[in-house]
C-alpha cells in the first residue's frame, strides 16, 4: 500500500473571527473545526498527521491530545508555503504521498478526499490540487490553464481582470509527491502582494518543469469551503447539524424538527427514540431506544437507558439515567446524578451528586444533594437535604421503603432506615432507626377570637 502523511494547516488567527480564541478552535458540532479535518485525514488512511500550529499552538495542541496528531510549530505567519515547510523536519526521508488540507475546512467528507487521492495516484501525478467551480469567485486563488492542463494558480490579489473572470477556484487541498513537495517548496519566492511564500506557487514549478500536475474538481462547494467569520461557522453549524440529524434518521430516530433540533457530533441515540424541537444534545452524551426527549431539554454528557422519558425543558449534566426513568419537566440533574430503573424526578426538582433508588419518587418541588436515596421512596414535595454546612459537604442516606413528608428538612450527615415515615414539615437533625415515624416541629398554638388590626390604606 502507497504511503500517506497528512498535513494540516493551524497555525492562522483567523482575525475576521474577532475573537481571543484562535479560529481553529471555535466549535462545529461540539468538536472544534479543526478536529474534522484530522477525522477525515485519519479516514482515508493517513499513517501520520501533523498540524501546523501558530497562533495559541499551546491551545491547539491540547484540543488534540489524545488523537496520535504531531505538532510543527510555524512560529511567524510567513504564508501557507512556509507552513508546510515547518513540517518538512518531521517527514525527512518520507517519500509517499503528502495530502495537505486546512484546519478550518471542517465539512470535508472522507469519500471526497478518497477519491481525490485515487486520482491523484492513478494519474501518478505530481502534484494534485482540489477545485471548484463557482459563480462568484470572489475572493479565491484563480485556476489557471493552457490547452486545458493546468499552469498555475493565481491568488485573488495578484490577478489581472483576464485571470478574475476566471470561475475555478482553489480549494486549498492538495495531494503531492513528498520528494518534489519539499525541493519545490525551497524554491518558492515572496514576489507577491502579500510577501509571502504562497504554497500554490509549487503548481507553477511542477508545470514549468514537465513534471505531470492535476486539477480534480469537485462539485460541493459548501464541502470545501473555509470558514472566515462568525456568518460562515454559522453556516458550517447549520450544514453540519444537517448531516447529523440525517444520520440519526437513517438509523432509526425519529426528530420532529431537525432544523430546531441540535445533536453534536459524538452522541449516539437508539432506534425508536423521538426527539422534540429545541433540544439540545452535547458532548459524549449517550441515549438508548424507545426514549423521548421532549422540548427545550438540554442533555450534555450523560448516558440515558431506554424507555425515558425527558419531559419538557429539563437541564442534564454528567448524569446517568437508567431505563424506564421519567424526568420532568424543569428538572436539573447536575454532575454524578444516578437514577436508577424505574425512578421519577419530577418538575422543579434538582438533584446533585446523588442517587436515587429504584422506583423511587421525587415529584415537586425538592434539592437533593450529595444523598443516597434506596429502592420505593417517596420524598415529598419541598423537600431539601441540607448537605453544607459552610465548610464541608456531608452525606444524607435514605434507606429503602421510606416516605419523607412534605416541606422536610434533612440536615446532613443523616441516614434515614428503612420503612421510616418522616412527618411532614419537620427538620430532621439526628437519624431515624428503620420503621419509625419522626416528626420535629415547633408546637402549635391556636390563640381564638384574636382579630387583627385593620389596616388603612396608607399602611397597605
Amino acid at each position: 500500500m502507497e504511503q500517506l502523511v497528512s498535513v494540516i494547516l493551524a497555525a492562522g488567527k483567523g482575525m475576521r473571527m474577532k475573537s481571543e480564541l484562535v479560529k481553529v478552535l471555535h466549535t462545529v458540532a461540539g468538536r472544534p473545526m479543526l478536529a474534522y479535518p484530522v477525522a477525515a485525514a485519519r479516514a482515508v488512511g493517513s499513517s501520520r498527521i501533523i498540524v501546523v500550529a501558530g497562533h495559541q499552538s499551546d491551545k491547539v495542541e491540547a484540543a488534540l491530545q489524545g488523537q496520535q496528531v504531531d505538532i510543527a510549530l510555524q512560529a511567524e505567519q510567513l504564508g501557507s508555503g512556509h507552513a508546510v515547510l515547518m513540517a518538512g523536519p518531521l517527514l525527512a526521508g518520507f517519500e509517499g504521498d503528502v495530502l495537505i488540507l486546512c484546519g478550518d475546512v471542517p465539512l470535508i467528507k472522507q469519500a471526497t478526499l478518497a477519491a481525490f487521492i485515487a486520482a491523484h495516484r492513478e494519474n501518478r501525478a505530481c502534484v494534485s490540487v482540489l477545485t471548484v467551480e463557482l459563480d462568484d469567485p470572489a475572493g479565491y486563488g484563480r485556476i489557471l490553464r493552457a490547452d486545458g492542463r493546468l499552469r498555475g494558480i493565481v491568488e485573488h490579489r495578484d490577478a489581472t481582470d483576464a485571470q478574475r473572470a476566471i470561475r475555478e477556484i482553489n480549494t486549498g487541498i492538495y495531494c503531492c509527491q513528498a520528494p518534489f513537495l519539499f525541493e519545490a517548496l525551497g524554491k518558492v519566492k515572496t514576489n507577491n502582494d502579500q510577501g509571502e511564500y504562497y504554497l500554490p506557487d509549487i503548481v507553477s514549478i511542477a508545470a514549468a518543469a514537465g513534471m505531470k500536475v492535476q486539477a480534480v474538481k469537485t462539485g460541493d462547494f459548501e464541502e470545501v469551503a473555509g470558514i472566515n467569520d462568525r456568518a460562515g461557522l454559522a453556516k458550517a453549524e447549520r450544514a453540519m447539524q444537517a448531516r447529523i440529524a440525517l444520520q440519526h434518521m437513517a438509523n432509526g430516530v425519529t426528530i420532529v424538527d431537525p432544523q430546531a433540533t441540535y445533536i453534536d457530533a459524538g452522541v449516539r441515540i437508539g432506534a425508536d427514540t423521538v426527539v422534540y424541537p429545541g433540544t439540545s444534545l452535547r458532548g459524549a452524551t449517550e441515549i438508548g431506544a424507545r426514549c423521548i426527549i421532549d422540548m427545550h431539554s438540554v442533555i450534555k454528557d450523560s448516558k440515558i437507558g431506554s424507555g425515558v422519558h425527558i419531559k419538557p425543558s429539563c437541564m442534564i449534566d454528567g448524569s446517568t439515567i437508567a431505563d424506564n426513568v421519567a424526568v420532568g419537566p424543569f428538572a436539573h440533574l447536575r454532575p454524578q446524578a444516578v437514577l436508577d430503573e424505574g425512578a421519577r424526578v419530577g418538575n422543579f426538582v434538582e438533584v446533585k451528586k446523588s442517587r436515587i433508588g429504584r422506583d423511587s419518587k421525587v415529584n415537586h418541588l425538592t434539592y437533593i444533594g450529595d444523598a443516597t436515596i434506596g429502592a420505593d421512596v417517596n420524598v415529598g414535595a419541598g423537600t431539601i437535604t441540607c448537605n453544607y454546612d459552610g465548610r464541608r459537604k456531608h452525606q444524607t442516606v435514605i434507606d429503602d421503603n421510606v416516605f419523607i413528608g412534605s416541606n422536610t428538612a434533612l440536615v446532613a450527615p443523616v441516614t434515614i432506615g428503612k420503612n421510616a415515615l418522616i412527618g411532614a414539615g419537620s427538620t430532621i437533625t439526628k437519624n431515624v432507626p428503620e420503621n419509625t415515624l419522626a416528626v420535629a416541629r415547633g408546637n402549635q398554638k391556636n390563640y381564638e377570637n384574636f382579630m387583627l388590626p385593620k389596616i388603612g390604606k396608607e399602611n397597605k
